[in-house]
């Protein structure tokens, strides 16, 4: 099994030891995004909804550096600390996901990393293997 790390300047840098995204054949597995601003690395402000906007924008970065888009998503976990907030996420994760939307698991977690509210990972199939 080969793998290579996914990295691009478009999307904060990773606040650990991992990579934003890995490529192992035509699977591409994207690290959980938070809504952090991808050059000062501060989360957004405007609470669940502006985080989530944001998360998605730095996982679409991270996409489009592996040469996907959201067409090739399969599966998304999306990671709450208050699940009161999931209407207001899922309408704007609507906004970005279109055609035949990728499977997807959202969960209430006790605390996020950064003191973030919304976190979202993703699972994509490239269409042409590396």
């Amino acid at each position: 099994m080969s793998k290579k790390a996914i990295q691009t300047t478009d999307a904060p840098k990773a606040i650990g030891p991992y990579s934003q995204a890995v490529r192992s054949g035509r699977l591409l597995f994207c690290s959980g995004q938070l809504g952090l601003g991808p050059d000062s690395g501060a989360l957004v402000a405007g609470g669940a909804r502006a985080e989530a906007e944001q998360a998605l924008r730095n996982l679409e970065a991270v996409l489009t550096a592996a040469g996907a888009s959201w067409a090739e998503v399969v599966k998304t976990t999306i990671y709450l600390t208050n699940l009161n907030d999931f209407d207001a996420v899922n309408a704007v994760y609507a906004e970005h996901v279109k055609a035949v939307a990728p499977a997807r698991a959202t969960v209430q977690v006790a605390a996020l990393p950064k003191g973030a509210v919304v976190e979202i990972e993703a699972v994509a199939h490239l269409k042409r293997k590396s």
